[in-house]
């Protein structure tokens, strides 16, 4: 292939709890108002990315694939994962809280729903003063103890409740109950999954007056009913350069604070590249070619793309890989 860095039409979702920001934001172009989600990068069957730049544009993520395989993926990644993206890329605005919710692990995943599990991590870009999110238990429970919470309309109490702030990273493995707070817009990277168990909504209701389906059952085998230290993500924070933020065995993801230019030089990985833009914006220079990323913007480097020139005065970006 003619390699060039590749950026997709957005997928957006209307959710219950979604909001305006990521069109008034991040200038997504829709006609509703109340978009939850923007589906960057995706391979989930039903809802295939598409390539809005360039020669390949109006291919599907998956003709990619298929038709550059490691090239487009890397040797590794081609081999660990045939014809399927391994993540799935989303900017998240939560404008009323998310559901509480928990992911199943690739057995459970695998075995009930034929789907990868979903580990996941969040990088909150902006947020409204006073918010919170909801990241595993503030006490030691067993299923028993957290059944009974549940029954009696209780579960709040026993869940950790975090204020965050811009640049708060939370690395969500799977079967840990977790939900995103009212007035909280994220980048969340995950595997290439959309099995969710929702385990309590508030009693919300849909246009119709239905409550939104509970996965009570499901999740009680898929719970980590753990108590953990500390459930946020430390890191240190460069100019420059490329920071570890969270590295898992599904996907790894460094940040980098852009003030100047940057050359970045991927002879020795192996796997595709992408840039998320959460702060300001910066251009990419690629075989003498410019191109433009702004807050809120989304970006993919194929495998035998070996180097690119990043510059901004003012940038914050993630950069996502295998």
């Amino acid at each position: 292939m003619k390699a060039y860095p590749i950026k997709f039409e957005p997928i957006l979702k209307e959710r219950i709890w979604g909001g305006e920001k990521l069109i008034n934001i991040f200038k997504k172009k829709s006609d509703k108002l109340n978009i939850g989600e923007s589906w960057e990068i995706s391979d989930v069957e039903g809802d295939v990315s598409v390539v809005s730049n360039g020669l390949l544009k109006g291919q599907t993520l998956k003709d990619l694939i298929i038709n550059f395989k490691e090239e487009f993926l890397g040797y590794k990644v081609y081999e660990r994962f045939g014809d399927n993206f391994p993540v799935l890329i989303k900017f998240i605005d939560a404008k009323t809280p998310l559901s509480i919710q928990v992911h199943p692990n690739n057995e459970l995943a695998k075995e009930r729903h034929n789907s990868f599990g979903k580990n996941e991590m969040w990088y909150v870009m902006d947020v409204d003063k006073d918010a919170e999110l909801i990241v595993g238990f503030n006490q030691k429970v067993d299923e028993e103890k957290y059944v009974k919470a549940l029954n009696n309309g209780k579960v709040l109490d026993i869940l950790n409740s975090e204020k965050t702030e811009k640049g708060d990273t939370f690395y969500i493995p799977t079967g840990r109950v977790h939900a995103i707070g009212a007035g909280i817009v994220l980048a969340e990277i995950q595997q290439t999954s959309d099995v969710t168990y929702r385990i309590y909504d508030y009693e919300r209701t849909d246009a119709a007056g239905n409550q939104r389906e509970l996965h009570t059952e499901l999740a009680l085998d898929a719970i980590d009913y753990n108590l953990y230290n500390n459930y946020k993500t430390t890191y240190q924070l460069k100019e420059n350069q490329s920071s570890e933020l969270v590295h898992s065995p599904y996907f790894k993801t460094d940040i980098i604070q852009l003030t100047n230019q940057l050359e970045k030089n991927y002879e020795k990985l192996d796997s595709f590249v992408i840039y998320m833009c959460v702060e300001g914006s910066f251009t990419l220079e690629c075989n003498n070619e410019l191109m433009m990323v702004n807050k809120g913007e989304t970006v993919l480097l194929p495998a035998s793309i070996k180097a690119v020139k990043l510059n901004s005065e003012q940038a914050t970006l993630l950069e996502v890989y295998l």
